[in-house]
């Protein structure tokens, strides 16, 4: 057994997929890898997505350690980054195999 941030999981596949599976979380990431991105920008990158389901996915890989999120107060109006923590940073081969087979075959 796997363990990571209090859940059990009976692979290492397992694992990875708990974190970064779904339908929203590898493009999330996708777009991260290039760099920091407001939330405006990653509706606008993913417009099919829902604002609750981007939402809860944000905060979930937030939650992961996957992703940081800083909030900018200083002056009206609140603006909202992401950006890959350096955990994160660690997918990024990862993510972009998945990306090179996608695109080899959609090709």
């Amino acid at each position: 057994m796997y363990e990571f941030k209090g859940k059990e999981y009976p692979c290492c596949a397992s694992l990875t997929m708990g974190v970064i599976g779904g339908k929203w979380k590898v493009v999330i990431l996708y777009y991260l890898i290039e760099g920091t991105l407001r939330y405006s920008e990653l509706r606008k990158k993913m417009p099919t997505v829902t604002e609750r389901t981007l939402s809860l996915q944000l905060k979930t890989l937030e939650e992961d350690g996957i992703i940081k999120r800083k909030v900018y107060t200083t002056k009206p109006p609140l603006k909202v980054e992401y950006s890959l923590t350096d955990f994160g940073k660690t997918l990024i081969p990862l993510i972009q195999s998945i990306a090179n087979w996608g695109y080899s075959v959609a090709q």
